[in-house]
């Protein structure tokens, strides 16, 4: 098999959760132009239905889905499974942030990243991987970030940094347990990306981040198709718990 036959998703079945825009949507188009089938989920559920149908047409599968409530991930798992019969790939990506001073911050602050971002990626991985264990084969691609290894400045973000700090070890952990099973989990880290939701942020922080910033600017959601891909696919078969970051540079001063 060709080096490029590698790459190739043909035949493959993915998901992606939070790709109803941004970066979740640009990772499910990257499977999609790779080979595979996507499907698209969203707590928006309209943004994922029209998210797949961007990908799909009218066959594009699109699905609500609060990744904090484990009935709903086990009914999205089930949904994807009942439609195209397994589940390949699984690209762990919804996320939000919601600032705020150590000292200061609201329980309810902590709770609400702490939900989403560690607790949505442990029960998505966990339904994901029941699937692909019993299948014998899959590829898992958890979103984590910088923030995982890196204070951020000039934003004050402690939730924010644990949560995505746990999404490493998650990642790590589920490879550990699952590598002789034929499953892979390992997990990106991007730096600073512009998209709608970040928009803000960059329009009050962006100098600050692209003077930290090696190459010397933001990352576009693009940059990171590549580095999933990769990991979704067989040239990445010798590949898991590993953290592939992607920041321009930003963590190396």
């Amino acid at each position: 098999m060709s080096i490029l036959d590698r790459f190739s998703l043909e035949g493959r079945v993915a998901l992606v959760t939070g790709a109803g825009r941004g970066i979740g949507h640009s990772l499910a188009q990257a499977l999609r132009e790779a080979g595979a089938v996507v499907a698209v989920a969203d707590l928006d559920a309209e943004a994922a239905t029209r998210s797949a149908h961007q990908l799909h047409g009218g066959d594009g599968l699109g699905l609500g889905v609060d990744v904090t409530d484990s009935y709903q991930v086990n009914g999205m798992v089930d949904a994807i499974v009942g439609r195209y019969g397994r589940i390949d790939i699984a690209v762990n990506n919804a996320g939000i942030a919601r600032r705020g001073d150590a000292e200061s911050m609201p329980e309810q602050v902590w709770d609400s990243v702490i939900d989403v971002n560690l607790k949505g990626v442990f029960l998505c991985c966990q339904a994901e991987g029941r699937a692909m264990l019993a299948a014998g084969s899959g590829a898992i691609i958890n979103v984590a970030s910088i923030s995982a290894r890196i204070v951020n400045r000039p934003q004050n973000q402690v939730n924010y940094n644990a949560s995505k700090a746990g999404v490493v070890q998650v990642t790590r952990s589920c490879a550990a347990e699952w590598a002789t099973r034929g499953v892979r989990v390992n997990c990106i880290s991007p730096g600073h990306t512009v998209t709608p939701m970040t928009a803000p942020a960059v329009d009050e922080m962006g100098d600050t981040w692209r003077a930290n910033t090696p190459v010397g600017r933001l990352a576009d959601p693009q940059d990171l198709q590549g580095a999933v891909v990769y990991l979704a696919s067989a040239a990445s078969a010798y590949v898991t718990g590993h953290d592939l970051i992607i920041d321009g540079g930003y963590s190396i001063w």
